[in-house]
């Protein structure tokens, strides 16, 4: 959709403090030993460096933004930008754009500080992902090949089995990866296929950018129960600031097993029920479609109430919309609004998709 949207700069503002509230909380040794039993071994290991890619998903209110998920392995960034520039990915890529510059420059940043500064660009890089080409966002990922390509870093998408690995390295067709773009969504490289992966990356033989460090403290599902509990952020070294953002932004969470079932019944109008491994909305139900059986099935120790926080409509085609930040670090490579419809986010329904974004004052 080409029609802009329109967003605050208030709002944004708001939206930055919190992506700057959880950088930093993120980072701080009392949530790291707060965290400690919770995180899987490999979570707990810190690569030395941070994720490309982040994306911080909101709501709009009347009383302002709502967080409702942080991702780490965030698609869609080129096609938001599609809808700023219809004509890409069609021309040969402008090496001077400073947005395609920006993001690619991320990536070398993941290098350098995995590296300890020694390497300051990736020379292969190797896009990730369960089947790729299978994937709703392939043309995303090959758009990036593209754009490695064009600044002079070999580039392929490719599926774990086409990799060899091990805590010797990776390699693809015979030469060493420096760099993963991690897209897959086995986001603790629990699975077989990724078992080489997991031993490259606590080896330290591989940069892994979006990894498991990244995802265990800021976007498993289960972190928001801390980030909407005062009490607890309290005791985790924020300032008076950071706790109000946080109080403010996130709604509250909690797992369903923390819950007196009957009371969720009564009350599952009010709530977001989410799986806590899941991704892409799967799995996602809202409690005013949910029956008692239906809830009854859910697993009480990996299901998240969320307090619903319903989506912006836009009134010319009624459809639904949710804003997404594009983060690496504390810094803002993109803000993006979504639009859909139905019950979570998709493009597959003529209209959906990202729309160009308008500040206002």
């Amino acid at each position: 959709m080409n029609t802009p949207q329109v967003l605050s700069r208030a709002d944004l503002r708001t939206m930055l403090r919190l992506v700057y509230a959880l950088h930093r909380l993120h980072r701080l040794p009392a949530y790291r030993d707060r965290l400690a039993d919770e995180l899987p071994p490999v979570s707990r290991f810190d690569p030395g460096h941070e994720s490309v890619m982040m994306g911080y998903d909101f709501h709009l209110t009347p009383q302002g933004p709502r967080l409702i998920e942080v991702n780490t392995n965030a698609g869609g960034a080129l096609l938001a930008y599609r809808a700023y520039d219809p004509t890409f990915p069609s021309a040969p890529m402008d090496r001077t754009n400073p947005h395609l510059l920006t993001l690619l420059q991320t990536f070398d940043q993941e290098m350098t500080l995995f590296s300890a500064g020694r390497i300051r660009r990736p020379a292969r890089v190797i896009i990730l992902d369960e089947e790729p080409e299978k994937q709703f966002l392939a043309e995303e990922m090959h758009r990036f090949a593209d754009l490695f390509a064009a600044w002079g870093v070999e580039a392929a998408l490719a599926d774990p089995g086409e990799l060899t690995m091990d805590e010797e390295g990776v390699f693809f067709q015979g030469k060493r990866i420096d760099l993963i773009y991690n897209r897959h969504c086995d986001f603790y490289l629990e699975s077989g296929p990724l078992a080489g992966l997991k031993a490259a990356y606590l080896a330290g033989q591989v940069c892994l950018t979006p990894n498991p460090h990244s995802y265990g403290l800021l976007a498993d599902k289960r972190r928001m129960i801390l980030w909407s509990d005062e009490v607890e952020l309290r005791a985790l070294g924020l300032t008076e600031r950071e706790i109000r953002t946080l109080c403010a932004v996130v709604p509250f969470c909690r797992l369903l097993a923390e819950m007196e079932p009957e009371r969720v019944w009564a009350e599952r109008k009010r709530w977001v029920f989410k799986p806590v491994t899941a991704f892409g909305s799967r799995g996602v139900l809202l409690g005013d479609s949910l029956s008692r059986h239906r809830l009854q099935t859910l697993d009480p120790r990996t299901t998240l109430l969320q307090s619903f926080i319903p989506p912006s409509v836009v009134p010319e085609t009624r459809m639904k919309m949710d804003w997404r930040l594009f983060v690496y670090r504390r810094q803002l490579l993109g803000v993006a609004p979504r639009l859909y419809q139905g019950q979570v986010t998709n493009f597959r329904t003529p209209g959906s998709g990202y729309a160009p974004v308008r500040l206002i004052p």
